[in-house]
């Protein structure tokens, strides 16, 4: 089974340059144990530059990683704002009893020949439902105490999180691409009959 392991320009991804063609991603849409992340990052569409009032998201990935079995988890890396940074250092601090997770994400790479940027792996504007994923009885996640050198503004921290899909979640796809042509989906989850 081949994985997908996207590394993603933070810098480009808060500040973005039209003649430069590096990797971003996005965290869309969050929720963690019922509580909704804030969309609170204002970014640049990569698809669609021109707009300069682009999408507000809660995450700048980093890296997103997936094995691609429909049972693996997702794993990614993004940065998030002071303001839901306080959320989840509260939930890591105090309850994780509910560990259910939706999420929406799209990753953008540049394709040279159509010299235009294309979704290479991404949700299609579609919720993810799943749970927080545990590795050697520890829960994937986590988030940085120290704020980002990297993009001194706005404030952000990094966040880590890994996600396997729920059980009970239905059929869901994690939709790739290798261009602005050749895409394809893979099945994240197990369908419920």
């Amino acid at each position: 089974m081949a994985s997908s392991n996207f590394h993603c320009s933070i810098r480009q991804g808060f500040n973005f340059e039209k003649d430069n063609q590096d990797r971003v991603g996005h965290i869309e849409s969050l929720k963690i144990g019922g509580d909704e992340l804030a969309g609170d990052i204002q970014v640049t569409d990569p698809e669609n530059v021109s707009d300069s009032s682009g999408p507000k998201i809660v995450g700048v990935m980093q890296n997103i990683r997936w094995e691609g079995g429909y049972g693996d988890p997702i794993l990614f890396s993004c940065n998030i704002s002071n303001a839901n940074y306080k959320k989840i250092a509260t939930k890591l601090h105090t309850s994780l009893s509910d560990t259910s997770v939706e999420f929406k994400f799209s990753v953008y790479d540049y394709d040279p020949e159509k010299k235009q940027y294309y979704k290479c792996m991404h949700s299609n504007d579609v919720v993810l439902k799943g749970l927080i994923y545990k590795q050697g009885g520890s829960l994937v996640m986590g988030v940085s105490d120290e704020p980002s050198h990297e993009i001194p503004s706005p404030k952000n921290y990094g966040f880590d999180l890994g996600v396997m899909p729920a059980d009970d979640a239905g059929e869901m796809a994690v939709h790739l691409a290798v261009s602005t042509s050749d895409k394809f989906a893979k099945q994240f989850g197990v369908p419920v009959s």
